[in-house]
Formats: structure tokens, C-alpha cells, sequence
């Protein structure tokens, strides 16, 4: 696959079978010692900054030993580290297959629907006129990133061309699912699609038909039963047994290079951690052959670690018990959770970012969804909703933590989540939510949201970004100076967190949701395996009195309006020419 761009550095090469670059990973290590601040720079760019001393304490920064610059932060010793790490990824892209368990649900039928709709080219007429197949909510494919700064500006590429990876409409998808309709019929009972969408789409989809699922009753509601006529028989040992056979027969029969597993069937209960039973991968695996209590969603997990498969959970269910995260430490194979986060829970993950940063103290958060899916449906029972709105609480607690000027040690907002199961609205799931914060003088400032979430129509491109991402790190390698020996990602793979509502992550690692920094660490990752420095946002070329010479500063096309005469004159009203889209040309009729 040929790269859309290519760097130029000696730090970076390029082989037939890889690209190799050097790089310097640069983090502070921070430490509390006798109330004072000592900086030491071990790789320190040659800026000379100079800050007024009355701001600051007495406290030591140091490149090497000679103080540059003093600072206090709350008696902590700060020193500034660098690693060398040479990165190398593999450029041959696989071919991909995408095992979705719960196929025939609303995600897999709209997911396997959206890529035969992309690789066939289709559109189709709605009552707001022709829509045309795309990718539209994917990170990877609807995405940009800025490579750097060119002569007329910022130069943006997608973001599925920081590296070699699979494209969605290359992917084959297979799975199980409890339900015996095929994959056209549950479409059509998933009513997501447009109706002469589903026309164009089912003679591709009628021959596409899951492979019989687990369905144990006690995991998922009762109300689950009337749909659970295509399941596997045996014993748990059997069951895993079968499921392995099916990669196995699918890897075969498809052509496929590599599979990944995800979940997308319905919410389980919570499992209990139990000593001996699912505490260690052995005791694990023994209780599966006694037939002891191991989810259907923790059996699928065991089944792909054991063939080398990596395993995402996208529902919020402790599927990942300690013994099947050692089994995949042991296996050297991937997994990756909890949950998607599309819609309510995204959007919270930014609105709480910006008021803990912006210095407001968020006190109480309501979120309140109903929906009619099955989705809706499954959590309308007590045990399930748990398993959601555990997932669905904790997405604030580390921007809470990283403001520890507002908020005591143990202190949070009050949140509450609510879910109610309404059969009307089906897949469009309505979420209302009010954000309360305390600002400045005893005030108080309220934000209230309503959200129409599209389930399926957000949940697919994240789906199609989370197997891409994990086939990606796959083919991912690095080391360092002082470990030479090249190494992978951990079977933990916390870099998809952006993707998930409560992100998996190895144990002492720090969870982060704040939906930009997640989206950060990816890009940044990406941008290091071929030599480029991370996104800091500073843009000192366009700060300073005097250019300097080795900082090129771009010829920016000069505006033709003036950004302020032209809000007096449309106040508030929209430009009728750009109907909303805001063309250069109708933006050109403002100003006189």
C-alpha cells in the first residue's frame, strides 16, 4: 500500500517491509520533596524563556545543574525525562475479517450493511433527497490530521493515512448471533436503514446468516427468550470448542489474513470475581470445564484468545474477569473495552473537559435516555441497567481528579443516570441531560441538552475504527536504548480508549476519558512511528516580534471580510445564500 506522504528525516527509513523511525518520548517525572520544585531537562530545545520572578517561588529548574528558571507547584520535585525509541510497523496490509457476536443485532446489521453499501457505491432517495453511502462518524476515514504547516497554511491529511491500514470496505465479516434470521431479515426488523436502502441491499444480505450463538438466560433478560431460537448445545467446554472451530473454519474458508472478535450482543449482568473460579487463567479455564458460572461474553473472549484473535467487549459487562486478562498476557493477544461510546457519554466526556478546564465546578449531572431498540429493551431489566450505568457514571472521575482546586480528595458530582425502555422511538435514542456548575461568587450556571442519538448509525463507525485500530497496533513494534529487543502494545490495549466509554486499561495504569486527550494519544502514537513530533498546538512562529529564521511562518491568504463588521451586519440572522454550509462565496456578499 502506498503512503500518501512521506517524511524526510534521518531519523525515519523506509524498507520494503517497514518504516523505521527514531524518536524522543518526552515525559516529567513529578515527586513532593521538603515544599520545594526542581526541574532538571534531560533534552531541552534551545528556547530561553524568561518569567517574571514575583509569580513564582524559590525553587530549582535545572538543564543539567545550572538553574534556568524557578517555579513552585504545591511542594513537588519535577524533573523532565527523554526516551529514544525506534518504532517500526509493518507496511503490508492484511486482509481483515470481523467476527461480530450478536451479527444479527442492530450494530451488526447496520455495520455489514454500511460497508456493502460503501463498496458497492450505492445511493438512495430520502424525503430531503439523495444520500449517498460514506463513512461519516468513523476517526479514521471521516478524520483529519494536521501534518504540519505548509506555505499557504496548516496542511491536513485524513487520518487514516498516518499509516498503512486496512480500508473498511476491504473487510469480511462473519459471526453468531442467538437469532436464526439472516442478516437481511434482521435488518429489516432493526428498522435503521432507509427502506429503499434495505431494497438495494438485501439480495447481497439474504445470503448472510449468523452462526448459532451462547445463550445462557441468567446473563440477559428474560424478555430475551422469544429470540433465542439459533443456539449452541453442550457444555460451556463444548460451547468454547465450537466457537473456536468457527474461526478456525471461517479463517479457511474466507481467505483472511487475521480475525478480530467483538461483542456486540446484548448487555450481561455483572459476573462475580470469584477465588478458584475466574481469578487466574488457570483457575478460568478449569471452570469452564466443570461448567462453573462463566459468562457468554467471558466464553468468547477465552475462545479468541485461544486462537490468537484479538477480542473486543462493546458492551459494559465485566467480560475481561482476571483470569481472562492473564490468559490474554499469557497469549500475547489483544483485548479491548468497555462499551462504545457514541453518543450521550462522548458528548459528556467533552462538556465536563471544558468546564473543570475552564474553572467551573460541576456539581450535578442528570442524564436521562429512553429507547426502543433491543438494546433498550435487554436493559430494561434491573441487573443489566446496573451493568450500563456503571459504565456510564465513571466517564468524569478523572477530569474531576486533575482539578484538585475545585474538588476535595474524595469529592464528585452527583450523577445520575437513568434509562427507560420506550418500543416507539426504536433506534433513535433520546438523551437529555443537565449539567449544574457552581461559578464565581456563590453563582450557579446550568446546561441542558437534548440529544436524538442515531444508536446504530453512531455505534458502526466506531465499530469499523476499533478493528482497523487493533489490526493496525498488530503491526506495530518498538524499543529503546536501554531494551533493545523490539516489543508490542500490552495485550491491553488502553490507546482505543477514545473509543470506549470505560476504557480498559493495564493494571496501575491511569484512566483517562477526556475525549481529546484519548484522541490525542492515538494520533500522537500514529505520528511517532513515522518521526513526527506530537501536536502542541503553540504556533510560536506566529507569536514572536521577530521571525526567526529557522521557524517558517506561512503566507496565509488574507480574509476578504472583517470578522467584525460582518457579526454586526448579519446579527444573528443566517446568510440565505450559504444556506448554513458557509461557502466563501455567499461569505464574500457581507462585506461591501
Amino acid at each position: 500500500m502506498a503512503e500518501t506522504f512521506l517524511v524526510e528525516s534521518p531519523d525515519v527509513t523506509y524498507s520494503k517491509d517497514y518504516i523505521e523511525a527514531k524518536y524522543t518520548y518526552s515525559t516529567v517525572h513529578v515527586s513532593r520533596e521538603d515544599g520545594v520544585t526542581k526541574l532538571w531537562r534531560t533534552s531541552v530545545p534551545h528556547v530561553h524563556l524568561v518569567l517574571s520572578p514575583a509569580s513564582y517561588s524559590p525553587c530549582a529548574v535545572s538543564e543539567g545543574c545550572t538553574p534556568v528558571l524557578t517555579a513552585c507547584l504545591w511542594g513537588s520535585q519535577v524533573k523532565p525525562q527523554s526516551t529514544k525509541f525506534t518504532f517500526r510497523t509493518e507496511r503490508q496490509v492484511p486482509r481483515l475479517g470481523v467476527m461480530l457476536v450478536g451479527w444479527g443485532g442492530n450494530n451488526g446489521t447496520t455495520v455489514t450493511a454500511a460497508v456493502l453499501a460503501n463498496r458497492l457505491g450505492l445511493s438512495w432517495m430520502t424525503k430531503t433527497g439523495r444520500k449517498y453511502a460514506n463513512y461519516y462518524g468513523s476517526l479514521l476515514q471521516a478524520s483529519t490530521v494536521c501534518l504540519g504547516t505548509g506555505p499557504t497554511g496548516d496542511v491536513y491529511v485524513p487520518f487514516r493515512d498516518l499509516l498503512p491500514m486496512v480500508h473498511p470496505n476491504d473487510i469480511i465479516f462473519d459471526g453468531w448471533d442467538v437469532s436464526s434470521l439472516n442478516l437481511a431479515e434482521a435488518m429489516r426488523r432493526a428498522k435503521v436503514l432507509d427502506w429503499q436502502l434495505q431494497e438495494q441491499l438485501w439480495p447481497h444480505m439474504v445470503k448472510m446468516k449468523p452462526r448459532p450463538s451462547i445463550y445462557i438466560p441468567g446473563f440477559v433478560a428474560a424478555n430475551q427468550d422469544d429470540r433465542a431460537d439459533h443456539v449452541l448445545r453442550g457444555t460451556k467446554a463444548e460451547q468454547v470448542a465450537q466457537i473456536r472451530r468457527d474461526i478456525q473454519e471461517f479463517k479457511a474458508t474466507s481467505g483472511v489474513d487475521k480475525v478480530v472478535v467483538l461483542w456486540m450482543a446484548n448487555t450481561e449482568r455483572f459476573c462475580d470475581v470469584l477465588p478458584g473460579v475466574n481469578d487466574t487463567a488457570a483457575n478460568l479455564l478449569q471452570a469452564i470445564e466443570r461448567g462453573l458460572e462463566v459468562s457468554p461474553s467471558t466464553l468468547f473472549a477465552v475462545a479468541s484468545i485461544l486462537e490468537g484473535c484479538a477480542y473486543i467487549n462493546g458492551s459494559p459487562q465485566n467480560t475481561f474477569v482476571p483470569g481472562a486478562m492473564e490468559l490474554a498476557l499469557q497469549r500475547h493477544v489483544f483485548i479491548c473495552g468497555d462499551d462504545l461510546k457514541s453518543g450521550q457519554t462522548k458528548l459528556k466526556s467533552v462538556l465536563v473537559d471544558f468546564l473543570v478546564s475552564a474553572g467551573l465546578k460541576t456539581v450535578s449531572i442528570v442524564s436521562y435516555n429512553h429507547l426502543g431498540n433491543n438494546d433498550g429493551k435487554n436493559l430494561s431489566a434491573p441487573q443489566q441497567f446496573r451493568s450500563k450505568e456503571a459504565s456510564k457514571s465513571n466517564v468524569v472521575d478523572d477530569m474531576v481528579q486533575s482539578n484538585p482546586l475545585l474538588y476535595g480528595p474524595q469529592e464528585k458530582p452527583d450523577h445520575c443516570v437513568v434509562i427507560k425502555y420506550v418500543p416507539y422511538v426504536g433506534d433513535s435514542k433520546r438523551a437529555l441531560d443537565e449539567y449544574t456548575s457552581e461559578i464565581m461568587m456563590g453563582g450557579t450556571n446550568t446546561i441542558v441538552i437534548h440529544n436524538t442519538c442515531e444508536d446504530s448509525l453512531l455505534a458502526s463507525p466506531i465499530i469499523l475504527d476499533l478493528a482497523i485500530l487493533t489490526e493496525l497496533c498488530q503491526r506495530i513494534s518498538f524499543c529503546t536504548e536501554s531494551d533493545p529487543d523490539f516489543q508490542g502494545f500490552h495485550s491491553v490495549l488502553s490507546i482505543l480508549g477514545f473509543l470506549c466509554k470505560a476504557p480498559l486499561v493495564p493494571e496501575g495504569s491511569p484512566v483517562v476519558n477526556a475525549l481529546f486527550r484519548q484522541r490525542s494519544c492515538i494520533e500522537n502514537i500514529l505520528r511517532a512511528c513515522v518521526g513526527l513530533p506530537p501536536q502542541n498546538h503553540m504556533l510560536l512562529e506566529h507569536k514572536m516580534q521577530r521571525p526567526c529564521p529557522s521557524l517558517k511562518r506561512a503566507r496565509l491568504a488574507e480574509c476578504p471580510i472583517s470578522l467584525k463588521r460582518t457579526a454586526a451586519q448579519v446579527n444573528g440572522y443566517l446568510c440565505p445564500a450559504s444556506n448554513g454550509h458557509g461557502t466563501s462565496q455567499a461569505q464574500l456578499h457581507i462585506d461591501n
